[in-house]
């Protein structure tokens, strides 16, 4: 059990959060919500110890093992996957390294009588025993299943982690989290670098054999199926349920309209007994009766009913200028980089207005084919943009790419042009940056404020094709649902690159598989595809159990 007691965090003269306390049982699966910047990632930090709150504490028992999945990850080293990953045991294999050191002493000495030698024999007796309570551990079996599950193959193993990029890094961290077994497994966002396939296979791992979780992640559907309990950060304090996100979200709203009609029955009470009392206070047969009701009131305590932070998104493209009926047309198009192959024989066209969809395992080339339809890299094959087309471009490192020097409202006044510039004030208090914002440097900003900040790019020039690679990493959930709703009203064309089956549902009408170095065209929504998909695996799992 682990408990949090009373933690509050104050920066600039500005409370963030203040008497949040909350008890983390074994087998909880709890999803940390909160609209970007509420304080969930700060939270995460404290409970992991790689923070200091202004107030409270964190209390865990002395052989706990809290394991933490940051957002973003900075170091970097030579060592080969394999051997990153199975540093998840350097623990345990230092203890061992320690015995046989131990061991040969005890071999080589002579001195059966000194203090020395009765020393030794009582830590590698006390070495022993915590060996004995780690049990038997097949370390390479365990490295292997769980980077396998990640997405990696046999033949990364041996591949050094620096030839990865950071979403692949972020997965062999990941790995060396899952490995220690730890007593509370906190992760921000883990979701944001994994693809389908692995996300649903995080979930059945976290389900069937984590202790505890502590989640943040904005992926809808992997919540619902992986928690148990939902803790909402909202206002600088918390709500605490004992079910998932969506039943959280029924009990919230029934459970604030019988406060409000409580609330508004007892007003009712107190204003007719004010009447009564302002009727009758110079009353000298209604004396008792007045002070009675006098003392009543005083001793109310008034009901109280949950604040709603009210504040959202308001989000809606600008009409888009009219392209050619086909904005993109791929024929014969093929990567490769060196020996390594990467996609060919890609032919298809996307139709103006369409909004479509770039699923499959990463590093299968759906970054590269946008970059090759935005004219950043060579490729083979025959790449055209129709007649008028005009691109606006969300990369899936558009966050990063932002200068942590300059203010919010630097970072939009220098890239505004013309006329628009008159209205970046609106157009900030339209993604949420009130006037109290303007002057933040960009380094302080969470990662969902960072997206919204990158995203206003989008809306300072109107466009007709839209490419969005993975544009929904660090939203939070309301404001992501806003962002669906604007990309749906919107009438030009899309193009999403995602792995958040939530965000896609409804969204996309086809879908562009990316793996085994081709490219197929499904002509359906994300829903049936993933349906389909999994028919194909049962089969080809039926066939491979019968042969």
């Amino acid at each position: 059990m682990i408990s949090i007691d009373g933690l509050a965090v104050e920066f600039g003269g500005t409370t963030l959060f203040k008497d949040i306390s909350f008890v983390v049982n074994d087998r909880d699966r709890i999803a940390l919500m909160g609209k970007n910047g509420a304080g969930k990632s700060t939270l995460l930090k404290i409970i992991a110890g790689a923070k200091t709150p202004t107030n409270g504490r964190v209390s865990a028992p002395k052989d706990a093992i809290i394991a933490y999945l940051p957002q973003h990850l900075l170091h970097k080293d030579n060592r080969t996957v394999f051997d990153e990953a199975s540093q998840a045991f350097s623990k345990v294999l230092n203890l061992q390294t320690r015995m046989d050191e131990l061991n040969h002493q005890l071999t080589i000495r002579t001195d059966y009588e000194s203090d020395e030698y009765y020393a030794i024999i009582e830590e590698v007796s006390a070495l022993s025993e915590r060996l004995y309570s780690q049990g038997d551990i097949n370390f390479d079996a365990e490295v292997e299943q769980i980077l396998s599950g990640l997405g990696f193959e046999r033949n990364d193993f041996q591949r050094p982690t620096s030839e990865f990029s950071g979403g692949w890094r972020m997965r062999i961290e990941l790995a060396k989290i899952l490995l220690q077994k730890p007593d509370l497994i906190l992760l921000d966002e883990p979701t944001n670098h994994l693809d389908i396939e692995s996300v649903q296979w995080l979930e059945e791992f976290l389900i069937n054999s984590a202790k505890a979780v502590i989640i943040i992640s904005h992926d809808r559907a992997f919540i619902d199926r992986l928690t148990t309990r939902t803790i909402e950060v909202t206002m600088g304090r918390i709500h605490d349920f004992k079910v998932n996100y969506s039943k959280y979200l029924e009990l919230r709203r029934e459970r604030r309209e019988q406060q409000q009609k409580a609330f508004e029955e007892q007003q009712k009470f107190i204003a007719e007994n004010q009447v009564f009392i302002d009727r009758f206070k110079g009353t000298y047969s209604k004396t008792l009766q007045v002070q009675s009701r006098v003392k009543m009131l005083d001793k109310l305590v008034i009901l109280e009913v949950d604040e709603v932070d009210t504040s959202h998104l308001n989000l809606r493209f600008p009409p888009s200028p009219r392209s050619g009926t086909y904005p993109v047309m791929a024929e014969a198009v093929s990567k490769k980089y060196g020996d390594h192959l990467v996609f060919e024989g890609a032919s298809f066209s996307i139709q103006r207005g369409e909004k479509v969809a770039f699923v499959g395992k990463n590093g299968e080339g759906k970054s590269t084919f946008i970059k090759a339809i935005m004219g950043e890299i060579e490729h083979g094959g025959k790449l055209t943009l129709g007649h008028n087309t005009m691109i606006g471009y969300f990369a899936q490192n558009e966050a990063s790419l932002l200068d942590e020097s300059l203010t919010v409202f630097q970072t939009i006044d220098d890239i505004a042009k013309g006329d628009i510039r008159t209205k970046i004030r609106d157009i900030l208090g339209a993604f949420m940056f009130g006037g109290d914002d303007w002057d933040k440097k960009v380094k302080i900003l969470s990662g969902g404020e960072r997206t919204r900040l990158a995203m206003i790019k989008l809306l300072l020039e109107p466009v007709n094709l839209l490419i969005l690679d993975e544009p929904t990493n660090h939203l939070d959930i309301r404001t992501k649902d806003i962002l669906k709703q604007a990309l749906l009203d919107y009438d030009g064309t899309l193009i999403l690159v995602s792995h958040d089956r939530d965000f896609l549902d409804g969204m996309v009408s086809k879908v562009y598989e990316f793996g085994n170095k081709c490219v197929k065209e499904h002509q359906e929504g994300i829903r049936e595809f993933l349906e389909r998909k999994k028919m194909e695996n049962l089969r080809e799992l039926e066939i491979k159990q019968k042969k």
